[in-house]
């Protein structure tokens, strides 16, 4: 686990990307991979804690994003889910965030919604997808230590 560096921004891009596609073939795809990048440059890298988890080649495997009380992103490349990446990641997050954290994440990535209903994370709301831009139904989701 480490600190995200600007130069991660074209690797980080691809594993979201790809996470996305492959857990959430239904979402649309609202924005290019270069807009995508540009995206992960300008606003995600500098405007957020993000934590990396390389795999034994030294290549991001997976990041977990967040801002103050919220865990924005958390992404494991395909081929690296399955190998406790995401555990190590929301540990990360919570370690850093110790008065709790909320997220959204859509309704329909209901192996999202395991994941984190296992690891203490409590459904707050569920709403009709008007306030994201892929207009895709969501839940809030909030952890509190103790």
């Amino acid at each position: 686990m480490r600190p995200a560096v600007p130069q991660d921004a074209p690797a980080l891009t691809a594993l979201f990307l790809a996470a996305r596609r492959a857990a959430m073939p239904w979402l649309p795809e609202l924005y290019s991979q270069a807009q995508t990048l540009q995206w992960m440059e300008a606003m995600v890298l500098p405007q957020s804690r993000v934590f990396v988890a390389d795999d034994e080649a030294g290549v991001p495997a997976g990041f977990a994003a967040l801002t103050p009380g919220h865990l924005d992103h958390l992404y494991v490349a395909p081929a690296a889910q399955g190998r406790g990446l995401g555990d190590a990641l929301l540990h990360a997050a919570k370690a850093a965030s110790p008065a709790g954290l909320t997220l959204h994440v859509f309704q329909r990535n209901t192996p999202a919604r395991r994941f984190y209903a296992r690891r203490g994370f409590h459904l707050l709301a569920l709403r009709d997808g008007q306030e994201n831009e892929e207009r895709e139904p969501d839940a809030i989701y909030a952890w509190r230590p103790g």
